[in-house]
């Protein structure tokens, strides 16, 4: 039994929610968060644990000025996500736990309508919310596992055919989440968690350092007999892209690499070659179609696709997980 098990044990119960925002260089939005947050409690218990991995922005002193409820946990490192969430839930005390990324705006009555989705559910041990683009229109969250099948389907451009509907089975795109479901993932931006299900499945695996972490732990949920649950009881909106921005073509290669993990933990070797191999088959596709696009179209998208790409595959070996001391 795990620190984290026996500690959430017995401190369970005490609040309503615990609301945990990871945040790494994104101080202006995590004000928009946090505004947003504890404008949309309407009276629920709730603390609030804001987990900063050494920025240089400016987001702790932020949070500690506008925000004194906060209760702030600063790292003398990027720890990454998985590892900094770990450190909230340590010491969170909410009857559940909401994952929360600082690049969202809470609207409406989503916080509370969610936690009485919950009460309501018991068999439910995750649920996720709609959430909107920053424009408005709908962010297609919450999915199926990327299994090979999946993979496949998204990478090869297939799930784009009107028909037939197996196509789209990965992210869905064609649900417009306006009713209730069962899914097999839980978008980590809105992630609500039952502390009963947390107690037994553990804290998120800390070897995925960003992407993959929660989709590795859902799976977890999954595996111990919990539900997870699409539930529109409200909305947020999600900016997307908030802590990685400045990561160029390092983003996808961390994506990447977790994927190739999750299928080495949950397939074993064969399928994290295969995921690997469809990965880089796509990355190597998009390199060449945008290298010969540039030598015909010279404008500022093309250029920046075809560097994007190239730089990938140049960096590809990088994304096998079994290459943990390689910097990106």
């Amino acid at each position: 039994m795990s620190a984290l098990h026996n500690r959430t044990g017995r401190m369970g119960g005490t609040l309503d929610l615990s609301i945990i925002i990871v945040n790494w260089n994104t101080s202006r939005m995590l004000q928009d968060c946090l505004a947003s947050v504890f404008a949309g409690l309407d009276g629920r218990s709730a603390e609030v644990i804001v987990v900063d991995n050494a920025s240089d922005d400016g987001s702790a002193d932020m949070v500690r000025s506008d925000f004194p409820r906060v209760r702030l946990i600063e790292n003398s490192e990027n720890r990454g996500f998985a590892a900094a969430n770990n450190q909230a839930l340590e010491v969170a005390s909410g009857k559940y736990l909401l994952l929360l990324n600082s690049d969202t705006l809470i609207h409406g009555v989503v916080l509370p309508a969610s936690v009485a989705y919950m009460d309501a559910h018991t068999d439910v041990g995750v649920m996720g919310c709609r959430v909107l683009n920053g424009d408005g229109t709908l962010q297609p969250t919450c999915s199926q596992y990327p299994s090979l099948i999946n993979l496949t389907l998204l990478t090869s451009g297939l799930w784009k055919l009107p028909w037939p509907g197996f196509l789209d089975r990965y992210q869905m795109r064609r649900w417009d989440r306006t009713d209730e479901r069962e899914v097999d993932i839980v978008s980590g931006c809105y992630m609500m968690v039952r502390r009963a299900a947390l107690d037994e499945v553990g804290p998120l695996d800390e070897r995925f350092f960003f992407y993959g972490e929660e989709t590795d732990w859902c799976r977890r949920f999954r595996a111990a007999g919990w539900k997870l649950r699409f539930a529109p009881v409200g909305e947020i909106t999600h900016f997307g892209g908030g802590s990685v921005r400045r990561l160029d073509h390092v983003r996808d290669l961390m994506l990447t690499s977790a994927t190739v993990m999750l299928h080495r933990k949950h397939g074993g070797m064969v399928s994290a070659i295969s995921a690997w191999i469809i990965l880089f088959a796509f990355n190597l596709s998009r390199a060449v179609f945008w290298s010969i696009a540039a030598l015909f179209c010279r404008n500022d998208r093309t250029r920046r696709r075809r560097n994007h790409f190239l730089g990938l595959v140049r960096q590809i070996r990088k994304s096998w997980p079994a290459a943990k001391t390689a910097s990106f």
